[in-house]
């Protein structure tokens, strides 16, 4: 899109300045320049445009024909700059315009949407755009106004908002364990169907973490796990420990419903597979950001404060 030079702005404000003073003189006051700076504006805006703007004599100056219509379609594009500015500074005030959103969508679907649908409600002059998808999106490129990421963030310009804590646990179900004994230690693991998520950057691998409760580094044992199934998909592997095929690894949000109903069983519960990591909200820039912005941040944190997914389990 080409933007006007300032030039020419400068030549535009001088006609219209021209146009309601009548006279070089009070036109220069008004503008605060010499008013041999203001005649030399118009004859270049008049020598740009082809045509004669404005006519001079010895006791009065006006516009012509051409110069009247120039006046009026340049009123009507102030007004509507004036109108975009006052929309744009109240978006900073008002809780209403547009949001667009990148959710995780395992996570968003069964945790976040509620959250969403409940903010949209009590916003309605917010539009909402959300996305569901497990790739991390570029938010800065792809032009949204906020992002939810799970894990340990890498440095970027982006600013986050840590939700929460979240972390990896193991679990099996009641049938599975009863035909092969829960393991005692990680070691044990390499003698149990182990369900592998591809999607871990260390797969086949399992780096099992105990914290130590006096303040200690954290003991880490890893191991190269095997099993008779493996999935990009964190749901399917879900379903399948539910069957009671294997032992399934995956983040807390995920698997403790499942553990709380009675459906599955922490299997080695002093360990976590890695170190905890966290729930962000992140966003362009911390500068700026619309009210309907500052005011999804602070809906979204205030409900992932209470940690809805360990609510009823007494989990830390």
């Amino acid at each position: 899109m080409e933007m006007p030079d300032s030039q020419h702005t400068d030549e535009l404000a001088t006609l219209l300045a021209l146009s309601e003073q009548h006279s070089f003189a009070a036109a220069a006051r008004v503008l605060e320049r010499h008013p041999s700076v203001l005649s030399k504006r118009i004859q270049a805006l008049e020598r740009r445009l082809g045509v004669r703007l404005v006519e001079r004599t010895t006791r009065r100056l006006s516009l012509t024909r051409e110069g009247l219509q120039l006046v009026e379609k340049v009123r009507q594009a102030a007004n509507w700059i004036r109108d975009a500015e006052r929309e744009a500074a109240q978006g900073a005030t008002e809780v209403r315009g547009r949001l667009r959103l990148a959710l995780p969508a395992t996570m968003g679907r069964r945790w976040i949407s509620p959250m969403v649908a409940g903010f949209a409600l009590a916003y309605p002059e917010v539009v909402l755009e959300v996305e569901y998808s497990e790739r991390i999106v570029d938010v800065v490129g792809e032009r949204f106004d906020a992002a939810i990421r799970i894990g340990n963030l890498p440095d970027s310009g982006l600013v986050a908002t840590r939700l929460c804590d979240q972390y990896r646990i193991l679990c099996a179900s009641a049938a599975y364990l009863a035909r092969c004994p829960a393991p005692a230690s990680p070691a044990d693991l390499a003698r149990h169907n182990c369900l592998g998520y591809t999607g871990l950057l260390s797969f086949p691998e399992w780096t099992l973490v105990q914290a130590d409760r006096q303040g200690a580094a954290p003991t880490r044992q890893s191991l190269r796990v095997t099993g008779s199934m493996r999935s990009n998909d964190n749901e399917a592997l879900l379903h399948a420990a539910l069957q009671g095929v294997g032992i399934v690894a995956g983040s807390d949000w995920h698997l403790l419903p499942a553990v709380q109903s009675g459906a599955l069983v922490r299997v080695l519960p002093e360990w976590t597979l890695g170190e905890a990591g966290g729930i962000y909200l992140v966003r362009p820039s911390g500068q700026y950001q619309t009210a309907a912005l500052a005011a999804f941040r602070q809906w979204i944190s205030e409900r992932f404060a209470a940690v809805p997914w360990r609510r009823h389990a007494g989990a830390s």
